[in-house]
């Protein structure tokens, strides 16, 4: 080591605390290193020279800065130092809790009468009190609305009959029921109905047998008239001799629901039908029907020696 600088030997101190407590606790022992430098005295003549040449390759020519090192572990708190003189004032700090209700102090003098305040609440109905003496009667009020009528009483005793009154005028007359009317009108073979009855061709009933009235009557020896409007009850018999049919016509139209027939033998042609008009004066045939290809001879002497009847019923039912 040169005498330019010099190191000093490491020295040890205890260091003690005083905390507030009046307490001394002891620490663990501070190192203190301290690099200080001392003048030497001045070399003389070789030796200087030697000293220099020596300082100058020991020093070399001077080096990077190296990195800086990791901070030190921090140093024990010294002792708490002279109080200092008294701060500035802080802040005023945020009120603290309430503090206790103190005990109540003696009544005051009595202020001066507030003014007057709203009415309250109506307070609870008392009881009723004990009746007072009659008032006077009041003037008679108006007459009050009519109350519900009353139940019906029980039915007096009849009374004697009285005097018959004068008749009524007659009513109109009410609808016709039952049977309005009949004509029978036939024919006998021999001698009616000589001649065959040829297609589109009307059966013969010339002779008259019981009629009512005159709402049915005849036209000529085939044809009848229904004078009034209504529904007509009509029935026929006719034996022929050849399979064929007979048919009922109103005004010359056929009435198709009103076909009969026969397909073989020397039998009746029996129909029934109900006719409605629509207007009045409508006429009536027993007809062979348009299309048929036999003409019909009407059976004379059928199954004996007497003329054999054929017959056109009509009645007036409404």
């Amino acid at each position: 080591m040169s005498y330019l600088d010099r190191k000093i030997r490491c020295t040890k101190r205890t260091v003690n605390m005083c905390h507030p407590k009046e307490k001394k606790e002891k620490r663990r022992l501070r190192v203190i290193k301290k690099i200080v430098r001392v003048q030497c005295p001045p070399p003389e003549g070789q030796e200087l020279l030697q000293e220099l040449a020596g300082a100058i390759a020991e020093a070399g020519p001077q080096g990077l800065a190296g990195a800086l090192g990791p901070q030190g572990l921090a140093g024990l708190v010294g002792a708490i130092g002279a109080l200092g003189p008294q701060g500035i004032a802080g802040a005023l700090g945020p009120q603290g809790l309430a503090g206790l209700v103190g005990a109540i102090g003696t009544l005051g003098p009595g202020g001066l009468a507030g003014a007057l305040g709203p009415q309250g609440l109506a307070g609870l109905v008392g009881a009723i009190g004990a009746l007072g003496p009659e008032g006077l009667a009041g003037a008679l009020g108006p007459q009050g609305i009519a109350g519900l009528a009353g139940a019906i009483g029980a039915a007096g005793l009849a009374g004697p009959a009285g005097p018959a009154g004068a008749t009524g005028p007659a009513g109109p007359a009410g609808p016709a029921v039952g049977v309005l009317g009949f004509a029978d009108f036939f024919a006998l073979m021999p001698p009616n109905n000589a001649a065959t009855v040829a297609a589109n061709t009307d059966v013969s009933f010339p002779q008259d047998g019981p009629i009512s009235g005159t709402e049915i009557t005849r036209v000529n020896a085939s044809a009848f008239n229904l004078a009034a409007i209504g529904t007509y009850q009509v029935l026929f018999q006719v034996g022929v001799n050849e399979p064929g049919q007979l048919i009922l016509t109103l005004n010359g139209a056929d009435l198709a629901y009103t076909v009969v027939g026969r397909a073989t033998g020397t039998t009746q042609i029996v129909g029934m039908a109900l006719v409605r008009t629509s207007v009045i004066n409508s006429v009536l045939t027993v007809r062979n029907p348009a299309g048929n290809t036999e003409a019909l001879t009407i059976t004379p002497l059928a199954g004996g020696t007497r003329p054999v009847s054929a017959h056109l019923v009509i009645t007036r039912i409404a």
